[in-house]
């Protein structure tokens, strides 16, 4: 099966799930090889799905899952073997951003998951060409990474 037809049949297991349809680039036809499946799910009980998306995603084995914390409605992410990003887009439930992170020994899992996530979104943007959407992103983090780092040691790792 597809990623089309897999995330819409583990969801709809569940009866608080009304319909899934897929949505964004996938669904218009402009999407990149490392474009996420965005798939909006319509819910007239959406707290009686929320303890239940980590069990019913399972089957779908991902690597990283969690409720994203900046999405101004209620979007459960997940990144799949590939990789795979998938957004679940819960359109009528509205979501305030979450506070800044403040790393920790409990929260660290789940911050490496989110700077993924964030990674491979970021460079689905960059494969659409929409390079004053990243330098927009990257502006938001204050500060100025310099790459020389990341120049000389990634070469290595990939040996």
């Amino acid at each position: 099966m597809t990623i089309p037809e897999r995330v819409p049949a583990a969801l709809t297991a569940h009866p608080a799930v009304k319909a899934v349809e897929l949505a964004g680039s996938r669904a218009e036809g402009r999407a990149t090889e490392l474009s996420d499946w965005d798939f909006l799910v319509a819910t007239d009980h959406f707290e009686d799905i929320v303890a239940d998306l980590p069990g019913l995603v399972a089957e779908l084995e991902p690597l990283a899952q969690q409720w994203d914390r900046l999405s101004p409605s209620w979007c459960y992410m997940l990144i799949l073997r590939g990789p795979v990003k998938v957004d679940l887009i819960f359109p009528d439930e509205p979501h305030l951003d979450d506070p800044p992170w403040r790393p920790d020994r409990e929260n660290l899992a789940a911050l490496d998951a989110h700077f993924w996530d964030w990674t491979l979104w970021l460079s689905s943007k960059v494969a659409s060409g929409k390079d004053e959407l990243v330098a927009g992103e990257l502006a938001k983090l204050g500060v100025k990474v310099p790459r020389d780092l990341e120049n000389e040691v990634a070469p290595a790792l990939t040996r």
